[in-house]
Order: C-alpha cells, then sequence, then structure tokens
C-alpha cells in the first residue's frame, strides 16, 4: 500500500484506506505482551532508545494529568508530544505535537512504512501498531520529550516498552476484569508494572493497602517513590489550587478544566513537574501558571453551550461519573437538569445509571452510532427502580434535539455516558469544528 497523494480526493481515500487497514487489524483483538512492539520498533532502529518520556497509567484522569503537563512544558517552550487513546472524534487526535494533530498524510506514510514491516501470519493488534507508530513519530519529528498514557494495564501494554523520567500513576478502581482481574490488587499489580528500575514515580493512588502495593514494587526496582497527599500536598479553595511540593509553594492556581477532582490531576501532574525539572526540564512559577490556566481537553467537563447550559463529559466508568455527579452539584446553578446518556454494553451500566441518574429530573435514553453501544431500552429498564421520568431515544441526534426543546436557558443539559457518545455529540453541536473522519 503506497501512498500517492495528488489530490484532495485521492488523499482521502488515501488516509481511509490506510486508516481502515489499522482498524481492521481489531479484529485480532486485544492481546498483552511487549514482543510484537518491540520487535516492531527494531525494524526501524529502535526509535525509542535515547528519547524522553513521561509515562501515565491509572483508571481515570491520564489525559487530565497529560494535558496538564504537556500545557506547562508548552509554556516553557519545550516540544511536546502526547500520546493518548482512545480518541474523541478524529484518530489523527491520538498523535498530537505542541497541541497539533498529526496530518492525514503524515498518518498515511507512516502506516504504510509499518504495514511493510508486518509478518502476515502474525500481525499485531491494532494498539500495538498504533503505539509504535507514535513511538516512530515523536522521535522523527524530534519532540524534547513526550508524554504517552498507557492504554489498559501497564505492566503487558504495548507503551512499556519506553524507559520515561517519571511514571505516573493516577489512581486505581475496577476495570477491565475480564483482562485484568478480578481483585483490586490484581489490577494495581497490572498498574504497578510501568514502574521502571531507578525511575521516580509519583501516585495520586488514595487506598493504603494499594499504596503500600505500589510503595513495595517501586522499593523492589530501585524508584523513588512519592505520593499526592504526604510529598506533595493540595488544597481547592474559591481563589484557586494550592499546592505544596518539595522545590515549589504556589497559591491560587487557576485550572483550565473543570470538575473538583481536577485538583488532584493537577497536584499529580505538579508532582511529577518537579521530577522532570530535575532531570534537564526547567520551568518557572509563571510557565505552571499559564500551563495549567490555558489547559484544554475536549470532551472532559466541557460547556459547550450556555441558556440553557450544556455541559459534555466523557465519564464511562462509576468513580468519574460519581465525579461528575459531585461537580455538577458543588460547580452548577440550576432550574432541572435533563440527562442525556449514551452507555457501552460492556460497562458496569447499573453502577453508571445510580451515579447519575438521581440528580437528575429527566432522562434520556440513547446511543451513539457505535456497535459495542448498549441498547436504550436496556438503560432504561435498569434505571426504573431509580424512579426518574425518562425516554428511549434511539438517535443521540435526536436526544439533544429534545433535550434542548424540553429546556428552559436557566436549566442544565448533562451529555454523558462514554466518550463515544460526547463526541458525536460534539459533531452534532460544532460539525465544523468537531469534524470526524468515521473511525473509531
Amino acid at each position: 500500500m503506497k501512498a500517492t497523494l495528488k489530490s484532495d480526493k485521492e488523499n482521502n481515500m488515501s488516509y481511509e484506506s490506510a486508516i481502515g487497514y489499522l482498524f481492521n487489524l481489531q479484529k485480532f483483538g486485544i492481546k498483552f505482551g511487549l514482543s510484537k512492539t518491540e520487535n516492531l520498533l527494531k525494524a526501524f532502529g529502535n526509535p525509542h532508545s535515547g528519547q524522553n518520556y513521561i509515562h501515565i497509567a491509572g483508571t481515570n484522569g491520564k489525559g487530565s494529568v497529560a494535558t496538564f503537563m504537556a500545557s506547562i512544558l508548552q509554556k516553557a517552550g519545550y516540544r511536546v508530544g502526547t500520546y493518548v487513546s482512545p480518541h474523541l472524534i478524529r484518530f489523527t487526535e491520538r498523535f498530537k505535537i505542541n497541541g497539533e494533530e498529526i496530518s492525514r498524510e503524515r498518518a498515511v506514510e507512516l502506516i504504510d512504512e509499518l504495514q511493510n514491516t508486518f509478518n502476515a501470519e502474525e500481525p499485531p493488534t491494532f494498539f500495538e501498531a498504533v503505539t509504535a507508530m507514535a513511538i516512530l513519530y515523536f522521535a522523527r519529528e524530534k519532540t524534547d520529550i513526550a508524554i504517552m498514557e498507557v492504554g489498559m494495564g501497564g505492566r503487558l501494554d504495548a507503551t512499556n516498552v519506553i524507559t520515561p523520567l517519571v511514571t505516573g500513576i493516577t489512581n486505581i478502581s475496577m476495570e477491565h476484569q475480564e483482562y485484568l482481574g478480578n481483585r483490586l490488587s490484581h489490577i494495581a499489580r497490572e498498574k504497578a508494572g510501568i514502574i521502571k528500575k531507578g525511575v521516580d514515580v509519583v501516585t495520586a493512588v488514595t487506598q493504603p493497602r494499594i499504596i503500600d502495593q505500589l510503595r513495595a514494587v517501586a522499593e523492589e526496582k530501585g524508584a523513588p517513590f512519592r505520593r499526592v497527599g504526604r510529598d506533595v500536598k493540595y488544597r481547592s479553595t474559591p481563589s484557586g489550587l494550592h499546592f505544596f511540593g518539595q522545590s515549589r509553594n504556589m497559591k491560587g492556581l487557576q485550572l483550565g478544566l473543570k470538575g473538583f477532582h481536577q485538583a488532584r490531576n493537577a497536584a499529580l501532574a505538579l508532582g511529577m513537574m518537579e521530577r522532570i525539572e530535575t532531570k534537564g526540564f526547567p520551568h518557572s512559577t509563571e510557565h505552571i501558571r499559564n500551563g495549567l490556566k490555558k489547559a484544554d481537553w475536549p470532551g472532559r467537563m466541557q460547556v459547550i453551550r450556555e441558556n440553557p447550559t450544556i455541559l459534555l463529559d466523557g465519564a464511562h466508568n462509576a468513580a468519574a461519573v460519581k465525579a461528575l455527579a459531585r461537580t455538577i452539584q458543588w460547580d452548577f446553578s440550576y432550574e432541572k437538569m435533563i440527562l442525556v446518556i449514551g452507555i457501552m454494553a460492556d460497562k458496569d451500566i447499573g453502577a453508571l445509571l445510580r451515579a447519575i441518574v438521581p440528580i437528575s429530573d429527566r432522562v434520556l435514553y440513547t446511543r451513539p452510532v457505535y456497535s459495542r453501544a448498549a441498547d436504550p431500552s436496556v438503560l432504561m429498564e435498569k434505571a426504573h427502580t431509580l424512579s426518574i421520568p425518562g425516554d428511549v431515544v434511539p438517535s443521540l441526534s435526536e436526544a439533544l434535539k429534545r433535550a434542548e426543546a424540553l429546556a428552559t436557558p436557566k436549566d442544565l443539559i448533562v451529555v454523558c455516558g462514554s466518550l463515544f457518545t460526547v463526541g458525536e455529540a460534539l459533531t452534532c453541536f460544532d460539525p465544523i469544528r468537531y469534524k470526524p473522519d468515521g473511525f473509531k
């Protein structure tokens, strides 16, 4: 598959063909292990060797921590790559340098090169191929540092081929039990797998037993271990975030990302930034202030319209939805709340609904255009004991229109349940800025 890019139409077709080829690798499912990613990179001369990385694992907040750190580093003048998953609207969102998505043309070129190294009898999984693509892209673009978000788990995640300057673990709760284990300690073991010999690790984990588990792994590997709440502290106040670190104390920090839980994510990011500074990445207090304030992460506590207020959040597990509900109750004023919710069928639907439906005045159960999405009738059936009036609206676009028709200027419309739901909603509200490429 050689990419010959001659016209806009041919460019689109080449892009669609290339990305379609990658997504076709999903048929091979999820396979944990590092050997295929290492072999892919070996074919390109191990581009990850000698590069500077930040590695982030955890259940929730990985993208927020990455966003805060990238924004600060950019304000300090560094060329910063970020690799996150899944994407919200477009595949190219997964790979950014200083906030700019990879171009379609460059994506096609890299996929073409990678495909030529695949073993046809035993090809890589989608995530293995995409991770190799990110590493190759950042190395060739000579980023000063690249922030890599773990896809799932950590120990055998494709991103774990890197050796970072600092490791971050946001929090740990029950998720992906079919892959990571049915006990929190099993999931923690997988997350702890990104801790490397001698590499600083900072965590925002709160459960004492899990903290001890992570600390034991760090001690075994000689990795300096720090945690939010002990080694770096913070306080969220009406005037902003107060941070008390090992090298800096700062008050009144303003965060560009909404939500009470972002204070802890920001504290973790700042704790990691302190370690990065000792590794040759100096930055000022002003860089920190501006970086935190300008941090932007679409689809996460995003207010896209006013009168009525329309809030979009990609919360897709119980912990994240509880954080959303708490933020709504603390930070928003409204007469009534209309909830538009679409959830993936493989999630703990009951737990998600119990976390958000009771604070709603009306619920519209819907689904995005995605094969894994749960039937809205199933959502409504599971929520019937919560005794909140609701309706099934099979089309998300129609559900959004219905919500706006029901709302008065003083009401709040909340769209949540899945990143796929929020991504499609963004396209409905602003099809120019959030133009999708059709690949999920």
